[in-house]
């Protein structure tokens, strides 16, 4: 469960998403990963560090506010920071063990689909089914 529930989480994250329109939807979720990369600032796990990663963070979602590459390598970038945390044993949730091992499995997700271009997946489903629905009443009987 410590792996499936964190990609579940990605996959609801990117299906919620997908419901802004664009531009929108690239502005919100660069404000999003600018939050993520704030997260463990109250922690101090890594002392200075942690403001030097929210600045680069934080540059990256100010340049995600025109590209989705740049919010998906913050994503990517919040991962390893989060790994780090894992293994340093400084969890994002201080009474949630495991809480920074599962946004290290969560985030790869939502970078993908950021790298991917962040398009919406509920868009997506909804063409595909029309065109099922079309092909079907195109066959003849």
């Amino acid at each position: 469960m410590i792996i499936i529930a964190p990609i579940l989480i990605g996959i609801v994250y990117v299906t919620l998403m997908s419901l802004i329109r664009e531009p929108h939807r690239r502005r919100f979720n660069a404000i999003m990963v600018a939050g993520a990369g704030a997260a463990y600032l109250s922690g101090g796990g890594f002392g200075a560090w942690e403001f030097v990663f929210t600045t680069v963070i934080t540059y990256c979602a100010y340049r995600g506010l025109d590209s989705w590459t740049f919010i998906g390598i913050a994503w990517l970038l919040h991962t390893a920071w989060d790994a780090l945390h894992h293994l340093k044993g400084n969890p994002i949730i201080p009474f949630a063990e495991h809480s920074s091992l599962g946004c290290a499995i969560c985030d790869p997700v939502i970078a993908l689909w950021c790298l991917l271009g962040g398009r919406s997946v509920t868009d997506y489903v909804r063409e595909r089914l029309r065109r099922g629905s079309a092909r079907r009443l195109a066959e003849p009987s």
